[in-house]
């Protein structure tokens, strides 16, 4: 079977990958020109089952090496004294297997471990699904013919926009924005990550080893949703301005370097809420059919984990599998969907309380007895969102003339 994936960054490879090994023929398009590819973007987490998928790929060791190894954190509030958090065992709390590592370098790993056909620089502009197949065409490649499409592009889906209709309907806005970029490293932090908070909004700042650079992160709470266009970064640029020209601190050290970035990125704090991830052959993966909210909703390892059960549905049942898939990742996106609302309740304070005792509360899990730690992990919605649909095993379905074995 010849499929189609749509978008090149977390569940599009995973997807990719998976469908290498049961034998389908695999096509990923993404509009990132190639020398582009894999770099830029914030850190991210990878916990629960995700961590599962990545070892079956053969990549846990790179992963690992690849992780940002910060270990420390310190908050700091505007009348407050500075707290300090040991991340370290906070993330050992956790999971014996969590990894914070850069979103680009993620990419390039995943992208790496795939022997998919990719059409860089490139996107699609209609989608005809006839029932037996799906006509595609591209801006710049020449029309061509799919047994399925799957859309892994992001929560701005183009994917999603053809077969679905609009992106309004089905966005929740959570109240926030979140801006990240790079910039030089003037405040050298090694192993730690600054934080500075005040009601409504946040700054973080940490170092990035592997370019020898800092990156900057900006959250924003704003309960009307902006009206700006997702691709006019200048606009962008514009409107984080605003958001924080009467900020202090060292925010306008930041802003010096903020014209000269060209890996910005600023999105809103939302989720997709669409019902069903497929209609007939075109399904949807990942933030394109579930995004539960970007930097506060666990979104990059349920994406993992996603795109390996429909890799693995769509090996066991063709076409049928794009049912069998939401079937048994419903429970998993239902629960992801508690996450941002309750997450983004906390991590910008919303007043004065918020900002005195979150800090000292997030300083105090780690020194608590690792049970205990893993108890109230549990508790948490994204721990049981991400626990609450165990990886089904799929080894029977992978081709004889696939290239590696898993584990390798």
């Amino acid at each position: 079977m010849k499929v189609l994936i749509s978008g090149a960054s977390v569940a599009g490879p995973v997807l990719a990958y998976w469908l290498d090994r049961y034998g389908f023929e695999t096509t990923v398009v993404e509009r990132t020109p190639a020398l582009r590819h894999g770099l830029g973007g914030h850190a991210v987490d990878l916990f629960g089952q995700a961590t599962d998928v990545v070892q079956q790929m053969g990549l846990w060791d790179e992963v690992k090496a690849a992780r940002t190894m910060i270990d420390d954190l310190t908050i700091e509030r505007s009348g407050g004294r500075p707290v300090h958090v040991d991340l370290g065992r906070l993330y050992a709390g956790i999971s014996d297997r969590h990894v914070e590592i850069l979103r680009g370098e993620l990419i390039r790993i995943l992208s790496s471990a795939t022997t998919s056909e990719y059409l860089f620089g490139d996107s699609i502009t209609a989608l005809t699904d006839d029932g037996a197949g799906v006509d595609v065409t591209f801006e710049r490649n020449a029309p061509r013919r799919f047994d399925l499409v799957i859309g892994a592009d992001g929560m701005h889906s183009n994917v999603r926009r053809l077969a679905f209709g609009p992106e309004e309907p089905v966005r929740r806005h959570l109240g926030g924005y979140l801006a990240v970029y790079s910039m030089p490293d003037l405040f050298p932090l090694g192993s730690s990550m600054l934080i500075h908070q005040s009601v409504d909004r946040l700054v973080g700042l940490y170092s990035v080893r592997q370019t020898g650079q800092s990156r900057a992160m900006f959250m924003v709470r704003t309960e009307a949703e902006l009206e700006y266009d997702y691709r006019d970064k200048d606009q962008q640029k514009a409107l984080l301005a605003t958001a924080f020209r009467d900020y202090g601190w060292r925010v306008p050290q930041l802003f010096e370097h903020l014209e000269a970035a060209d890996d910005f990125y600023f999105d809103a704090i939302a989720q997709i809420t669409l019902d069903t991830w497929q209609r007939g052959r075109i399904g949807l993966v990942g933030d394109a059919g579930y995004c539960p909210a970007p930097a506060v909703g666990g979104g990059t390892s349920l994406a993992v984990a996603t795109a390996y059960i429909l890799a693995g549905e769509l090996a066991a049942n063709g076409p049928a599998g794009l049912r069998t898939y939401e079937a048994k990742v419903r429970q998993m996106v239902d629960r992801s969907r508690k996450i941002g609302p309750k997450v983004m309740g906390s991590i910008i304070p919303r007043g004065p309380a918020t900002l005195r005792l979150l800090p000292l509360a997030t300083s105090v899990v780690p020194k608590l007895p690792r049970p205990i730690q893993r108890f109230i992990w549990s508790q948490n919605a994204v721990g049981k969102a991400l626990g609450s649909t165990a990886l089904p095993d799929y080894s029977a379905l992978l081709s004889p003339r696939s290239p590696a074995d898993p584990g390798r």
